[in-house]
């Protein structure tokens, strides 16, 4: 099996056992993403929007350092900490998927690393 790790200044350093992202065969898996700032490791904003942005520019890196975009992510995974917050999310998350974009699953959940509002992990296929 062909297994590479993806490491990148572009999104933030994994903050537990895991890699950024993982390249097998013509797939890239990437984790889930938080809103961390990728210099400080800090966490972005307070609310939904904010927090958004920066999850999906953390993607935009980890695309990014192999040479993809947006139109690559054939699947997401996105947890909400409050499905109150899901119109405001996709207000963002639609930004970045103009056309035609990927499956998804969105699901609620008790609690996020750091308390975060968000997170998302995506599946890319590469060209």
């Amino acid at each position: 099996m062909e297994k590479t790790i993806i490491k990148t200044s572009k999104a933030p350093s994994a903050i537990g056992p895991y890699s950024q992202a993982v390249k097998s065969g013509n797939f890239i898996f990437a984790s889930g993403q938080i809103p961390l700032d990728p210099i400080s490791g800090e966490m972005v904003g307070s609310d939904i929007k904010t927090q958004t942005e920066r999850v999906m520019e953390n993607i935009k890196g980890v695309l990014e350092s192999e040479g993809l975009d947006f139109a690559n992510v054939i699947k997401t995974t996105c947890f909400l900490s409050d499905m109150s917050n899901f119109a405001s999310f996709n207000e963002v998350y639609s930004k970045y998927f103009v056309e035609n974009p990927p499956a998804r699953s969105c699901v609620a959940v008790k609690q996020l690393p750091k308390d975060a509002l968000v997170e998302v992990e995506i599946i890319a296929v590469l060209n």
